[in-house]
């Protein structure tokens, strides 16, 4: 559109828009490449600083892998209705509110007192917010820009995703080594307001030409159901998957019907809200409505296998993150700096792949790149897994962690854009939503499977030494006792908390419990390596319905101008707030 409120028939991005090199017209890529990094930033800084905060807290590895859960099951959970507000807000102020949100949260998080102060700042507020954020970054992207620069913008939105991933654990683990980790919180706030700078070049107007209602009743079911699905996972950890292994109290009343785990419960509670959640959707659809989602979306058979990949792609990276630094300070010792340094190989290679490849599709297939990538991914942790020891040191752990790195970033390079450019222009708001509240779901299922399979595999091993080593003098009640007394040191997962818990027990009890812990990390860190290839494969399974190339939808009228065009819409009522 020009500057007199009429169209143009030269799109935004092609060479002879004079913009298309300025600040102006890549403002708006800038602004949701940095709302991204803080969110990819906020997880892979915290990961390697969940030692120190368990320490720090006075806490277990099951409260914080609890909080990292929690803070995507609430993206997951708010994703698809906070996709929805860019129908119903100005854009730019919509983004300026919702990081303002952000950044109070994380302020919160960086004065916490306790596990609750944390999961409220940390996991509900900036969960909440970032919830908002995703989905603007796609949408705006894919409204932007077009052909060559759209896939550019998309570019380097992974790039800074991968840099987010490659910059959070060295920082992190630096901060919490030689300062603490509560200035990892303090850094996301002040990022906070160098995106608040470039937010100024998105649009004014939202997103349609009429405002949509939210479909409070869709939010709620969607909710509902991912948080009960999450919870499921998490409980699967701790009380059994099927026959509870423990009793499940809840204000006072012992609840296991029939003696099952209430994982069972929950995650059939969850499945059930995700299909009334559909029905609702459709229903809503024939009436003519504003669904959440609509069902169009989801029977696009291209559409689906995208987000399906790109959801398990988040459950193996969430998985991957967790286990690496956990094992690197629980069993090798090391320090959450050494820990991020191990990691550095991974992110940087991720970056890489993430930048260079966004071009490789004009000579091979997206799909063959991507389905090249997640078996690059398997052949890193296959490599991986042998390296996986007490003695591992930082150079056994650069060719897996750089394999397994370039497969990821490979993957992430091709798979938003060819997803989002299985539907129409029209519906790119409510994909992007989906794609976002889908990898996030991922994401929370990884580090709630994965961590509690870690943490379980860890505890059995050392139990199952306690009992099976002969020749120590302990009586089968003193092992018994031992093993109700590991679950808590277990849990936190310390070296600290194990020398405190190893300086209670008699020399016959920590000749047999020292030798016990260093068996059954070893043997859970390679155990956890192990699942995530088989994930990778099951990814590799859902990748196989991508099309093989990557569509251009048709542009879809919208209420979205540029900042120079006058942010008019070409309704009466579109640049209405």
């Amino acid at each position: 559109m020009s500057t007199d409120g009429t169209r143009s028939d030269t799109p935004a991005g092609s060479p002879t828009d004079e913009r298309a090199t300025g600040l102006e017209y890549w403002g708006p890529a800038i602004a949701v490449s940095l709302a991204m990094f803080i969110a990819v930033i906020d997880s892979t800084l915290m990961n390697v600083a969940i030692p120190a905060i368990v320490v720090d807290l006075d806490t277990s590895v099951s409260v914080v892998q609890g909080a990292i859960a929690v803070y995507s099951l609430v993206m997951a959970a708010l994703i698809l209705p906070g996709g929805k507000l860019a129908t119903m807000v100005g854009l730019r102020r919509l983004m300026t509110v919702t990081l303002v949100v952000y950044a109070a949260g994380t302020l919160l998080a960086a004065v916490s007192w306790n596990p609750l102060v944390l999961y409220l700042g940390w996991s509900f507020v900036e969960g909440a917010a970032a919830a908002v954020l995703l989905p603007l970054t796609f949408t705006v992207l894919v409204l932007s820009y077009e052909g060559k620069d759209r896939a550019k913008a998309l570019g380097i939105l992974a790039g800074v995703n991968a840099t987010g991933a490659a910059v959070g654990p060295i920082l992190g683990g630096a901060l919490t080594t030689y300062a603490s980790w509560r200035w990892g919180f303090a850094l996301e706030a002040l990022v906070v307001l160098v995106t608040l700078v470039f937010v100024r070049y998105l649009p004014e107007a939202r997103l349609g030409e009429t405002r949509d209602r939210l479909d409070v009743q869709g939010a709620l079911l969607s909710a509902v159901g991912a948080t009960m699905l999450v919870a499921g996972f998490l409980a699967g950890g701790t009380y059994g998957w099927l026959v509870a292994r423990r009793p499940f109290v809840l204000g006072g009343v012992q609840l296991t019907p029939f003696g099952t785990s209430p994982a069972v419960w929950l995650i059939g509670g969850g499945l059930l809200g995700f299909a009334l959640f559909a029905q609702h959707e459709l229903r809503v659809e024939r009436a003519g409505g504003s669904p959440l989602l609509p069902i169009r979306i989801l029977t696009n058979g291209r559409f689906s296998s995208g987000i399906l990949t790109n959801m398990a792609r988040s459950l193996v990276m969430a998985g991957f993150i967790f286990v690496i630094p956990v094992f690197l300070q629980s069993g090798v010792g090391y320090t959450a700096f050494e820990a991020g340094l191990a990691m550095l190989p991974f992110s940087l290679a991720t970056l890489v792949a993430s930048m260079v490849t966004t071009g490789w599709r004009e000579h091979v297939s997206p799909k063959l790149l991507i389905q090249g990538g997640i078996v690059l991914m398997a052949v890193g942790l296959l490599l991986l897994i042998p390296q996986t020891s007490l003695e591992m040191t930082l150079s056994q752990t650069v060719v897996p962690m750089v394999i397994f790195g370039l497969g990821l970033g490979l993957v992430g390079a091709q798979l938003i854009d060819i997803t989002l450019s299985a539907v129409d222009t029209a519906d790119s708001s409510e994909a992007s939503g989906a794609l976002n509240a889908t990898a996030m779901l991922g994401y929370a299922l990884g580090t709630a499977v994965i961590g509690s399979f870690l943490l379980n595999q860890y505890y059995r091993g050392v139990v199952t030494a306690l009992f099976s080593v002969q020749g120590a003098d302990l009586s089968v009640e003193q092992r018994n006792t031992l093993a109700i007394q590991l679950q808590s040191a277990i849990e936190t997962a310390t070296k600290e908390t194990q020398a405190a818990f190893l300086a209670r027990l008699s020399p016959a009890e920590q000749d047999l419990v020292a030798g016990a812990f260093d068996t059954a990390i070893v043997d859970a860190g390679q155990g956890s390596l192990l699942l995530l290839v088989l994930l990778v494969l099951l990814t590799l399974v859902a990748s196989a319905l991508l099309p093989r190339e990557i569509a251009e939808p048709e542009p879809a009228p919208t209420a979205v101008e540029r900042p120079e065009d006058g942010l008019r819409g070409d309704t009466e009522t579109a640049g209405q707030d």
